[in-house]
C-alpha cells in the first residue's frame, strides 16, 4: 500500500508539472503525453484541484465538441507558491533595503543589470534559433525562456487578418514572488524581448499581479524597426 502511496504521489507530481510547463492544457492532452488511462488522469486532476494547485479555465475559440468550450488546465497562484524557491523573500528584502537606504535608482541598476544578464544567457538559444520573421524569434524567444525556467510557449493568434500576431505565454516565473513587489522588473524584461523581436509588445496578463500566465501581444503584420541581433543587446533594460 505504502508503495502504491509513493507512486501515486510522483504520478500527481509528473501531472502537475506537466500543467505548470504546457498550461493552459486539456485532461485528454495530459493523458495522452503521460501515458495515463482516462480514468488516472481524472482521479489526479480532481485532487489537484481539491488541494487548489490547479484550476480549469475555459479558453474562447477551443472547443470540446458541440459548441462547448474546452476546459483547459492552468496551475493557481497557490500552485506556483509551492514551487516558489524559498529565498525569494531574502531577495525581496535585500531590495527593499537597497531602495531605502541607497534609492530607486538603486533598484533600477539592479534591474536592468538582472535584464542585461538574462539576455545574455538567452544569447545563444536565440542565435540558434532565430529567424528573419517576428513569427520565427517569438518561438525562438519562447524556447530560450524555457530553458530559463520559464515554462514558454508561442503561438499564433489571430492569423490571416490585419490583427494577425504571436502571442507569448510564459507559465512559471523564477522570480514571480520579486516582481510581485518590484514591477520595473517585469518592464525592463517586456522592453528587452520588444529590443529583440523588434517590434513594440504589450504584457496583457501578469504572474506578479496575480494572473495565472505572463501572456505578452507581439504584432506581427507589420516591423517598427530592424530585428536585432541578441549580441547586440541594449545596454539596461529600458529603451
Amino acid at each position: 500500500m505504502a508503495a502504491n502511496d509513493t507512486e501515486d504521489r510522483r504520478t500527481r507530481h509528473k501531472v502537475f508539472s506537466s500543467v505548470l510547463d504546457e498550461g493552459p492544457i486539456t485532461a485528454s492532452a495530459l493523458a495522452k503525453g503521460l501515458d495515463l488511462t482516462p480514468a488516472a488522469i481524472r482521479r489526479h486532476m480532481d485532487a489537484l484541484e481539491g488541494e487548489g494547485l490547479i484550476e480549469v479555465r475555459e479558453l474562447a475559440g477551443k472547443q470540446a465538441g458541440r459548441g462547448r468550450p474546452a476546459r483547459h488546465y492552468v496551475v493557481t497562484s497557490r500552485g506556483h507558491g509551492s514551487v516558489t524557491h524559498s529565498y525569494d523573500q531574502l531577495a525581496v528584502d535585500i531590495l527593499r533595503f537597497m531602495k531605502d537606504r541607497v534609492g530607486p535608482e538603486a533598484v533600477e541598476e539592479f534591474t536592468e543589470d538582472l535584464v542585461a544578464k538574462l539576455r545574455d544567457r538567452l544569447g545563444g538559444e536565440l542565435d540558434r534559433r532565430g529567424g528573419t520573421t517576428v513569427a520565427s524569434r517569438s518561438r525562438g524567444l519562447a524556447a530560450a525562456l524555457t530553458k530559463e525556467g520559464y515554462a514558454a510557449s508561442a503561438t499564433p493568434v489571430a492569423a490571416g487578418t490585419p490583427l494577425e500576431a504571436m502571442q507569448l505565454c510564459q507559465g512559471h516565473c523564477p522570480i514571480q514572488a520579486v516582481a510581485s513587489e518590484f514591477p520595473e522588473i517585469c518592464e525592463a524584461e517586456l522592453a528587452m524581448f520588444s529590443d529583440y523581436l523588434g517590434v513594440d509588445v504589450r504584457r496583457l496578463s501578469s504572474l506578479a499581479h496575480g494572473d495565472h500566465v505572463c501572456t505578452t501581444h507581439i504584432p506581427t503584420s507589420e516591423l517598427t524597426r530592424p530585428l536585432i541581433h541578441s549580441n547586440d543587446r541594449p545596454q539596461g533594460g529600458s529603451r
